[in-house]
């Protein structure tokens, strides 16, 4: 099928600027060319991608391969947009394939074109953002033939029933200085009225088996907020020494540029929503392939039902305590560190909690209540240690393994029961089933970790927690709560 092959609804078709609008360029090559197919298409990839998850979104991270390839796992960023969302511009930052300078290039003379129609450039913010540093500029070249952008289009087409506006930036250079530079002319711009979303593959022709593991150390050091630890991550000697790798990330320079702005909000929560690489496609092979993810980044926000808030700084307490009290256990050294805090507040107030333990993002324990006579602080420790060493489902964790542990706190609010499983919202309700003296819990994380629907969640829950039988939940009292979760510092919710 020609590229040219799209339907164009555009009015300014027809008028004078329209030699100015960029043309698609991988139409009828990396996703269908005409309307009615790239629809269809969309359809089927919409309809497995991962749930919206709740809180406010605030970036993007989606692959841009063909769609047979990469396809759903964009769906999957995409749908975390609520379908009826408004922003004032969604940045599309990518990295160039084709041209390199010393700096970003903004497409400010047009708007882009797909077979969906036509998607306007907020061409006055690309003019302001070429006006404040010589690092931006316009090149046509960066744009005319970078499919890195293009691909995503038809995703946001299709989903937002609002119109939008995107400002369009190609990052050409290697530099981690200038890409400093590029990210602080973004910063104003990253706001909650905004979007932003970097296009980026991963891995870059490894094995299969190599590519999971790659990607996976790839997209859990861009769970850690760091820009240090991301470049650590992907210059490491460990994935230099892997046959045939390329390359961890190709947009790793649109990656650094979020997170030089992103490291600086203490409020976000990044969750690793989906992967795949090529072999998992029909039409990919398992011995060379490229990997994807899509991973979102959120606005915390604590549930405003129960009333129970929760400040930075006391989850940063509750995971120090945690994990002291865990190297405590194994080192029987003592570390004096509840000594030196406040133990008041909202931490002294007694709630349900469960404390999840992870070794190299392993789930190595998980243990918790619904309720204690103890103050959060002080259950918290118990829990942790418990987790640690006790979890009879895992190997205990040991002392050599502490430098790669990491802690993930999901504080509870109170049990409501439901009298209808649509009261279940995915990603914000966890489950606890109850029936004579049977019952379970999964916390809200577990279905979206999984990749379940909610008769899968109940039924899993019923089954493998309850021990009550597959189908046990519909004859079972179901009841629902909220978490705050917090925690993992090497890596994001699985």
């Amino acid at each position: 099928m020609s590229n040219n092959s799209f339907t164009n609804s555009d009015p300014a078709k027809n008028d004078d600027q329209f030699k100015h609008h960029r043309q698609p360029c991988v139409a009828g090559q990396f996703y269908p060319g005409n309307e009615k197919s790239l629809r269809t298409t969309l359809t089927s990839l919409f309809a497995v991608a991962r749930p919206t998850l709740p809180g406010k979104l605030r970036a993007l991270v989606s692959p841009h391969a063909g769609y047979i390839f990469s396809g759903s796992v964009a769906a999957s960023a995409f749908n975390q947009i609520p379908s009826d969302a408004t922003f004032d511009h969604i940045f599309l930052i990518g990295s160039s394939h084709r041209t390199h300078f010393n700096g970003a290039s903004v497409y400010d003379c047009g708007n882009y074109l797909t077979p969906l129609g036509s998607v306007e450039v907020d061409t006055k913010v690309a003019k302001k953002l070429i006006e404040a540093n010589e690092v931006f500029t316009y090149r046509p070249e960066a744009h005319l033939k970078e499919h890195s952008l293009e691909v995503q289009l038809p995703f946001l087409q299709f989903h937002l029933k609002k119109p939008f506006r995107i400002v369009p930036v190609i990052i050409a250079t290697q530099s981690v200085d200038t890409i400093r530079k590029i990210s602080a002319v973004l910063q104003p711009y990253f706001t909650p009225d905004n979007l932003f979303v970097i296009s980026s593959d991963f891995s870059h022709y490894p094995s299969y088996d190599d590519a999971i593991r790659t990607d996976m150390k790839t997209a859990q050091a861009i769970a850690t907020n760091s820009s240090e630890k991301f470049l650590r991550t992907i210059n490491s000697p460990e994935l230099k020494k892997i046959p045939n790798l390329a390359t961890p990330m190709c947009g790793w320079s649109s990656m650094l540029a979020l997170l030089f702005n992103t490291e600086k909000s203490t409020d976000l929560n990044i969750t690793l929503l989906d992967y795949k690489n090529s072999g998992d496609s029909s039409y990919g092979d398992k011995e060379s392939v490229v990997g994807y993810w899509a991973i979102a980044f959120y606005q915390e926000q604590d549930n405003p039902e129960s009333g129970f808030l929760l400040s930075e700084q006391e989850k940063q307490t509750l995971l120090k305590l945690a994990k002291n009290a865990i190297i405590e256990k194994l080192t029987g050294t003592k570390t004096n560190f509840e000594e030196t805090i406040d133990l008041t507040g909202s931490i002294s107030k007694k709630t349900g909690v469960f404390v999840s333990v992870y070794v190299n993002g392993e789930l190595r324990g998980c243990i918790g209540h619904f309720g204690d006579k103890k103050p959060l602080y002080s259950s918290v420790q118990q829990l942790a240690v418990s987790a640690a060493t006790e979890d009879l489902r895992f190997k205990p964790v040991t002392k050599k393994e502490l430098p790669d542990l990491d802690l993930e706190i999901s504080v509870l609010t109170p049990l409501k029961k439901i009298s209808s499983i649509s009261e279940i919202v995915p990603g914000k309700h966890g489950i606890y089933l109850k029936k004579g003296l049977n019952s379970g819990t999964f916390l809200p994380q577990v279905m979206l970790n999984n990749n379940w629907n909610i008769e899968e969640f109940l039924g899993h829950c019923a089954r493998d927690k309850a021990h009550i039988g597959w189908d046990g939940w519909r004859n079972a009292d179901i009841f629902t709560y909220e978490a705050i979760i917090f925690g993992r510092e090497n890596t994001n919710q699985k």
